[in-house]
């Protein structure tokens, strides 16, 4: 980062913050959130989730990830507690992803599943999670697509 201000170089290294959510996230996600819990668990910190759910419009309900539950994913207990959090057991809970080992994961520790594909989210030569790998609760092509599913319109 040599020529880089100290705030240009505190900038760059918060452009995670700063993330367009993909096409269908806020329309498929609103939809869900009519009827239920919309909750990412993610291994990023609870500030980094906040700032993306502001800027992109994100309607989500609660923001769970190692800061609250104690524990990064895809350890067991990651998935467990973040259902304890929620005051639901395991298989209330839907895990989504666009990552199959994510997926298998939780699914392992007795969570539903969906799998959401995003073909491009690690660039163009992507070779990994392009469909599902497992027989997962849902498949979807779009948060849309996963929203019909479940009967939300």
């Amino acid at each position: 980062f040599s020529g880089l201000s100290e705030d240009e170089i505190d900038d760059l290294n918060h452009v995670w913050h700063r993330l367009s959510p993909w096409a269908d996230s806020v329309e498929g996600l609103t939809m869900l959130k009519s009827k239920f819990i919309i909750a990412p668990q993610s291994n990023g910190n609870i500030a980094l989730m906040v700032n993306m759910a502001k800027f992109g419009g994100l309607p989500w309900d609660a923001i769970l990830g190692a800061e609250v539950v104690g524990h990064y994913k895809p350890q067991p207990q990651a998935y467990l507690n973040a259902c304890a959090a929620l005051g639901l057991r395991p298989d209330q809970v839907v895990m989504t992803a666009a990552h199959n080992g994510d997926l298998q994961a939780a699914a392992r520790q007795g969570l539903r599943t969906a799998f959401v594909a995003r073909p491009n989210e690690h660039g163009p030569s992507q070779t990994t999670d392009l469909s599902a790998t497992a027989d997962y609760t849902f498949v979807a092509d779009t948060f849309v697509d996963l929203a019909r599913q479940v009967g939300c319109s």
